[in-house]
């Protein structure tokens, strides 16, 4: 998860393992909205060792309720919402592909205008104490290495993760979609 959550806003296809990274039955954030608009056109890498890796590039679109998949890379990322956070951070949740009941975390971090970071919201990096109060296993259909159900248990691990000031994850750039008017220039007479 770390991976496939990392590479996109948003974050799914990076190939890290899946444990540490907290999921849920379900979205636990309501009332999503269109926080970058109608479209979404996205370049993505991977970010490994100091170097940005595995560039693709993904279009979503918001169906009234979540960005969808519309075309391009990230086929294992089929829908996701964003949130408002903390500090000027974001929450994803991300709806995977293959494990369409459940639903997967990260932070996207903005670093500068139209680029950011997207961490993997990461169990490990909570305490012991709040692991063993939040932390449920998923079941056989749905294993998990770290199941919560409330706002208040997904807040406190993106805390914990935010605080570690990660540098692997994934790099996204936002890019125009096409539906920007160009600039119309004034002819002059000089």
């Amino acid at each position: 998860m770390k991976e496939r959550i990392g590479r996109a806003i948003i974050a799914a296809v990076l190939t890290i393992s899946l444990s540490g990274c907290i999921d849920s039955i379900g979205p636990i954030l309501p009332d999503a909205q269109p926080e970058f608009g109608p479209r979404l056109r996205l370049q993505f890498y991977s970010l490994r060792d100091g170097f940005a890796r595995e560039p693709g590039q993904a279009n979503f679109t918001w169906n009234g309720a979540l960005y969808v998949h519309a075309g391009g890379g990230m086929k294992d990322f089929s829908a996701f919402t964003l949130h408002p956070f903390e500090a000027g951070d974001y929450i994803i949740q991300e709806v995977p592909a293959k494990r369409p009941r459940i639903t997967e975390y990260a932070l996207l971090h903005k670093i500068a205008e139209g680029a950011y970071q997207v961490i993997a919201i990461d169990e490990d990096d909570a305490d012991e104490p709040t692991r063993a109060a939040y932390c449920r296993k998923g079941d056989k259909a749905d294993p998990s290495p770290c199941r919560i159900e409330t706002r208040d248990q997904l807040f406190a691990f993106a805390r914990a993760t935010a605080a570690h000031n990660k540098t692997d994850g994934g790099l996204v750039l936002r890019l125009p979609d096409g539906s920007e008017k160009p600039e119309r220039r004034i002819k002059s007479d000089h």
